[in-house]
């Protein structure tokens, strides 16, 4: 082993060793339990981010778990095609470089622009998850447009439009003008910002009505849509309106007259108790609207303009001849910002207008585009989930399927219960062209292609066929994902062996958006042998958000989005600064990027290693909570890796070509030796507990106590007395138990932190005789009752404290380690004479002490620090060459210091001005530093009382 840990010169080779290997497929025996994982399928527009790397590690540390431990494991990995986001970046990325747009293009032209740049992305990723180590079956990696997954998609539109589970109609949707397609809620970002809500005259039809007043007024935060209301609703109960509901008034502008009808739904206490509504335009009008059977005025094009001639449809979606009045042309070819300027102005103009008053607004926006999203009435395919729900339910209310955290059970329930039919159809280029085709009467057909269609509906070719235009939304098919990557709808092994798959591991924010549809879908087509609804997994673990420092959401538009293989490797500040500014959608935003980054990082970031990076991510990862990311914990995960490197070399140092006793019997285990098999074994029993119900952060912490403290702060330092003094059965017992023990750990640790674990391993395997090949296909380690020595553990505790208080003592008394102590232990029992004595070595290595002695309960012991063990006293000798009076006014100094320090902080914290502008988590470290400051003021204080007793 090099001398010098360094994670560039080791963790590429390994993982070529590994792969070369053929050690991450099924090793196929079916007589051993299988275990498998579907990967999230990453997206192909770009690189992987810090998320994707805390979700692979945690399936990585799963999967290599389960490998050990014998399964016939799978994890299978693949990309997605990411439909509306990957034709985007390359319309973005072909407008840079030529200037043209998608228009310039034909379809075909554009989407083998699109497979160039998947080839190149899917590389890219492919190389980030080696880097990370993930442990996945290359040999089965998948793409959810290839050809297998392709048919599969192909199969399961047909079998539930043939079910009546699809149909096409007509209903209101999130549209993206810049995009002119449909987009699902995740896609939209609600804002909050300050805007108007404008209180208007709506006159009552004096024809059919006789009242003192003779208008409502109407609020609202979108005038524009007036062109297309059909109804104002009131609460039933509302006094003020009741003995009007039935009745009418004349929409301003287009004076059109329109019903007052009652609805439980309106807010009778919001605005003035009346709501205009828009069917066509607004999501909560459109339910009022279709239950109350309310014909729907589109007044928008496609594009955001307002149209010349209203569209109008019946409450079921169907074009209607029913006469409406049309829009004024002076609004024609508006976009809504403009149409609202002008609606206000003529509204004015009829003195219609009551008032207008500030309103804080909360505007949808396209996470894609930045423009505000409008609810549009458009022509698009649905699935029919209602009759789907149901088993998707049942299956985690009965805990066949389980959430962990549990909580997030109820956010499941809360959806399922409330679902609407899924938009599955979107109109872009890229993506599963639905499998639909249409005549000139408009008639649907679903069919493989058109020759099956022709075949199937006796259609001769003078009958023409259009194929449909639009592409199904990304999520149907990654809906498909835990059993068309293992061949569906073929009857494949595969299939058989590893589904229903054992975990998924996701973000809270798709619960919805993927885990339910994956329910559903696979509850619908896959079934057991009885024929009951197959689950797609067994559990579904549902991590948090990695945040910036600042606990912030990181993304593109914020710059502070960090690349794994940065963290691995390294990377300077001016080539982060070119990565983060390089393509961006919404260019603006480079100059706050630019010193956003130069603040967060403005040295660059210093290379770490993928293991300190795994290390990080697994111990950062509590039971679903978001995580703050902290570049400062990394720095102390990449000195762990540091320190079982150059343990393990130390043990290799003192057992390569020795004698280990490795198939020899004659050996003396120290106390020592039978303490630390003893805490190792109590380790990998909790850590088994713990792994099993999935508490990653605390298997980390599990892991860094006993490497850190137990291992290398004590065993180490423990041996080294037994090793240069001790006789010969004692040195091959200690030998024994320091090379069979490191092999143990380096098992132990692997699923964290493959990359140094094996490349010790392999240095390790020639000492204790292992055979074996690679370290990720030896048994995990058992916990093993047999070994355990309590008495072993207690002696060492107690040898442990009287060591560190005497080197508590050395530090607050600013004694040389250089100078050896003179110790005395008063009033001891014989119980603890015998254990000091027959370790009187240990201590006098470990302590550096000169001398140590026994005295009775009465005797008097000049010049000394006493110090309680238990019921013992250890009493320490004060050196002659101490100076009582220089060391009280160094402690004095050291004091004033530290009060000016934490008189700093606390004016900071009394100040209205930080604690209303500065962020939480820069509020939170300085009380935490205000906190460490008076624990060493107190400690100073303690120190000084001491002095002056001396």
């Amino acid at each position: 082993m090099e001398k010098i840990y360094n994670p560039k010169n080791i963790e590429e080779p390994i993982y070529k060793f590994w792969e070369n290997g053929g050690y991450f497929s099924p090793h196929g025996n079916t007589s051993q339990e299988s275990y498998c994982i579907m990967m999230p399928p990453p997206n192909i527009t770009g690189q992987l981010h810090l998320g994707h790397a805390f979700q692979q590690t945690i399936m990585d540390v799963l999967i290599r778990y389960q490998r050990m431990q014998g399964k016939n494991t799978l994890w299978q990995t693949g990309t997605d095609h990411a439909g509306i986001a990957a034709q985007m970046l390359v319309e973005h990325k072909i407008y840079n470089n030529t200037g043209k747009t998608r228009n310039d293009y034909t379809q075909d032209e554009l989407i083998k622009n699109i497979w160039a740049w998947k080839s190149q992305s899917e590389q890219f990723i492919t190389y980030q998850m080696k880097r990370l180590g993930n442990s996945v079956d290359w040999k089965r990696q998948r793409f959810t447009m290839d050809t297998e997954m392709s048919y599969a998609v192909t199969e399961a539109f047909i079998r539930l439009y043939q079910n009546n589970l699809i149909y096409r109609g007509k209903r209101l949707v999130n549209w993206d003008y810049k995009l002119q397609t449909a987009i699902s809620d995740l896609e939209v970002i609600n804002k909050k910002t300050k805007g108007s809500i404008w209180y208007i005259y709506y006159k009552l039809d004096n024809s059919t009505i006789s009242s003192n007043s003779n208008h409502l007024i109407i609020a609202t935060t979108r005038p524009e849509t007036i062109l297309g209301d059909t109804a104002v609703a009131v609460h039933p109960e509302d006094t003020r309106y009741k003995n009007l509901i039935g009745q009418y008034v004349i929409a301003p502008i287009t004076n059109r007259r329109i019903p007052i009808i009652s609805d439980k739904n309106v807010d009778m206490f919001k605005g003035t108790g009346c709501l205009k509504i828009t069917p066509a335009h607004d999501f909560n009008d459109y339910i009022i609207g279709k239950r109350h059977g309310l014909p729907m005025i589109n007044i928008f094009s496609l594009d955001g303009k307002i149209l010349k001639k209203i569209e109008v449809f019946n409450s079921y979606g169907q074009l209607t001849d029913q006469l409406y009045c049309n829009i004024p042309q002076i609004f024609h070819n508006l976009d809504s910002d403009n149409a609202r300027k002008k609606i206000i102005s003529e509204c004015n103009a009829l003195k219609l207008l009551h008032n207008t008053e500030p309103h804080d607004l909360t505007i949808p926006y396209s996470d894609r585009t930045g423009t505000i999203i409008e609810p549009m009435l458009t022509d698009q395919w649905y699935i029919r989930v209602k009759n789907l729900t149901q088993h998707a339910i049942n299956a985690v209310n009965l805990n066949i399927i389980n959430f962990v955290p549990k909580q997030y059970k109820n956010m499941y329930f809360s959806w399922m219960n409330n679902l609407q039919d899924w938009c599955i159809s979107r109109q872009i280029w890229w993506g599963h062209k639905i499998p639909a085709w249409y005549d000139d009467n408009n008639t649907i057909y679903v069919g493989y292609c058109e020759q099956d269609i022709r075949i199937k509906n006796k259609l001769n070719n003078d009958v023409i066929l259009h194929r449909e235009k639009d592409v199904l939304d990304t999520w149907f098919s990654s809906s498909l994902w835990t059993f068309a990557a293992l061949g569906w709808p073929k009857n494949t092994n595969l299939l058989n062996v590893f589904h229903p798959t054992d975990i998924i591991i996701s973000g809270f924010d798709i619960i919805f958006f993927w885990i339910a549809r994956m329910i559903m879908l696979t509850m619908h087509f896959i079934k057991n042998d009885n024929g009951s609804a197959q689950i797609p997994f067994k559990t579904v673990y549902i991590t948090g958000l990695i945040r910036d420092e600042l606990g912030q959401k990181m993304s593109k538009s914020k710059g502070n989005i960090i690349d794994p293989i940065d963290i691995i490797d390294g990377i300077s500040i001016e080539n982060l600064l070119k990565k983060r500014t390089k393509n961006m959608l919404q260019p603006q935003l480079s100059q706050h990027i630019i010193k956003y980054t130069k603040k967060q990082f403005p040295n660059g970031i210093k290379p770490h290693g993928t293991d300190a990076l795994r290390f990080t991510l697994v111990a950062l990862a509590s039971s679903g909570r978001d995580i703050h990311w902290d570049m400062q914990r990394l720095t102390g995960y990449r000195n762990f890796c540091n320190k079982l490197w150059h343990a393990s070399r130390f043990v290799l140092m003192h057992t390569k070509n020795q004698d280990c006793g490795i198939s020899a019997n004659e050996k003396s285990f120290s106390l020592a030796d039978r303490w630390i098999i003893t805490k190792f074994h109590q380790t990998v029993q909790i850590f088994h507990k713990k792994l099993e119900i999935y508490r990653f952060d605390e298997i980390a912490n599990i892991l860094h106590e006993f490497i850190w403290h137990q291992f290398c702060d004590w065993y180490v330092e423990l041996t080294k007395p037994i090793l240069y003094h001790g006789n010969a059965l004692e040195v091959r017992g200690t030998r024994y138990t320091l090379i069979t023990l490191l092999e143990s750990l380096l098992r132990l640790a692997h699923p964290i932190i493959p990359f140094i674990t094996e490349k010790i391993w392999q240095e390790v395997k020639t000492v204790t005789e292992n055979n074996g090949t690679t370290i990720m296909l030896q048994p995990f380690p058992k916990y093993d009752e047999s070994v355990i020595d309590i008495k072993s553990v207690i002696d060492i505790e107690w040898i442990k404290n009287a060591i560190i208080a005497i080197r508590t003592t050395r530090a607050n008394m600013n004694i040389s380690y250089n100078i050896p102590l003179q110790i005395v232990f008063r009033d001891t029992s014989l119980e603890v004479k015998k254990r000091i004595t027959e370790n009187s070595n240990i201590l006098c290595h470990i302590a550096q002490l000169k001398s140590i002695h026994f005295i009775s309960k009465d005797t008097i012991y000049p010049k000394s620090v006493t110090i309680l063990l238990d019921s013992s006293e250890l009493l320490i000798r004060i050196p002659d060459t101490f100076n009582k009076e220089n060391e009280i006014n160094r402690l004095k100094k050291e004091s004033e210091l530290i009060n000016r320090k934490i008189e700093t902080i606390r004016k900071l914290l009394d100040g209205n001005n930080f604690m209303k502008h500065a962020p939480k988590s820069v509020i939170k470290n300085k009380q935490a530093l205000l906190n460490y400051y008076e624990r060493i003021k107190n400690k100073l204080i303690d120190q000084c009382a001491i002095m002056k007793k001396l």
